[in-house]
């Protein structure tokens, strides 16, 4: 049964399963291979691609996107099955970026993912067999830096316990909260939303909505890092002065480690999103404590800090596991301002959506790997300025 409860000014949906939980989703190929666009938005828009001269076959596409600013690029690689040692991965990568930076020289960044074709399903799916970053300040010595053994921004997969995929991906983005438990479980969740809703703060190891008195809000983005997105958005927030907690897909985070390094150079804060992006309310205990701890240890190897906030794909969670994510030493966080980045509407209309539901203490929704949020990212925070918020991080909104 599934109970739709207003509460307050807040988009909440709450389903009760009072007497059992619902059964696993049907089985995919692999989990969080893809995060699909919710039903009746519009689809992705085509990104401009490079033409590389001369060709590389093994090179699928370069896409390039920009920021305003400046512009990145990303090259996929698909190798043969029957080629895939590393140092012909390592080849690839480097004709790749030199030729992507031949056929576009104002490019500040290319990104470069190499992976089995025979097995490659898409951004989120296998790991890949290499990933490359250069910016363009590192352009005329990361070749001599790979053959010292000395470049940071060259990762390759290590041996390492990984937690088995769980289950399906989340199929839809964040956009309304699910309650997954028993009609107790679900008026506790009620009663803590709605004292959050008037007090603000953290409750219970809850975080829905900071201090209504304060002039601030808390700027978060899920789905972190994408390898075409994440260093256009840093590059926007550090013009702007602003600083963001990002919640962070562990797969992701593992495949682009010098991102993560990245964020938090800067000042930005790291949130765990899972280490597969799924559904957790259907996982077993120890499947959930599996996603969160392996997400932790990885972010706390990488940069060594402790990771205090957690985030639930799909907004779906439950008692088990916000009971969990306590345990392991996080604050669950959710948001009050979600302008729809990920349904592709349109810049305008995910800044109208973003200016009506600005309130005190709110706490922002956007993605790291939507077109509309990007370009629309500058705008968001001068409207905010403008009507007198502090843009935070989730910790700073709680301080």
């Amino acid at each position: 049964m599934r109970l739709p409860v207003p509460l307050l000014t807040a988009a909440l949906m709450l389903s009760v399963a009072a007497a059992q939980r619902p059964g696993p989703p049907p089985p995919v190929a692999l989990p969080g291979q893809v995060q699909p666009l919710a039903p009746g938005t519009r689809a992705a828009p085509t990104l401009p691609t490079l033409k590389l001269t001369p060709a590389i076959p093994e090179v699928r596409k370069v896409e390039v996107l920009d920021n305003g600013f400046i512009r990145a690029a990303h090259a996929l690689v698909l190798l043969p099955p029957q080629d895939v040692s590393p140092q012909r991965a390592l080849t690839l990568a480097v004709q790749s970026v030199q030729a992507t930076y031949r056929a576009d020289p104002p490019l500040a960044e290319v990104d470069v993912s190499v992976y089995r074709a025979d097995t490659y399903r898409g951004f989120g799916g296998p790991l890949p067999l290499l990933t490359l970053s250069v910016p363009r300040a590192r352009l005329g010595t990361f070749q001599s830096e790979i053959t010292a053994d000395t470049y940071d921004r060259l990762w390759t997969p290590e041996t390492m316990e990984r937690p088995e995929p769980p289950g399906s991906p989340v199929r839809e983005p964040e956009r309304l909260l699910v309650f997954v438990g028993t009609q107790a479980e679900l008026l506790k969740q009620r009663l803590e939303q709605s004292l959050a809703q008037v007090r603000g703060g953290v409750r219970g190891g809850l975080l829905f909505k900071g201090n209504p008195a304060q002039r601030q809000v808390a700027l978060t983005f899920d789905d972190v890092p994408h390898p075409l997105y994440f260093p256009l958005v840093l590059d926007l927030l550090k013009r702007e002065h602003a600083h963001a907690t990002f919640f962070i897909i562990g797969r992701n985070a593992e495949a682009y480690p010098y991102f993560i390094r990245d964020l938090v150079q800067e000042g930005h804060e790291l949130g765990n999103h899972t280490y597969h992006h799924v559904r957790l309310p259907h996982l077993t205990d120890t499947q959930i404590r599996a996603e969160l701890q392996s997400t932790n240890d990885l972010l706390t190897r990488l940069t060594g800090q402790p990771v205090r906030f957690f985030r639930p794909p799909g907004g779906e969670y439950s008692q088990r596991v916000l009971n969990i994510a306590r345990s392991l030493g996080m604050t669950t966080v959710f948001w009050t301002d979600d302008p729809g980045d990920f349904q592709n509407p349109g810049v305008e209309t995910v800044e109208a959506r973003f200016t009506r539901h600005l309130r005190p203490g709110g706490i922002i929704l956007l993605h790291d790997n939507a077109p509309d949020g990007l370009k629309a990212l500058p705008d968001l925070l001068q409207v905010a300025r403008k009507k007198g918020y502090r843009i935070v991080s989730a910790g700073a909104l709680v301080r």
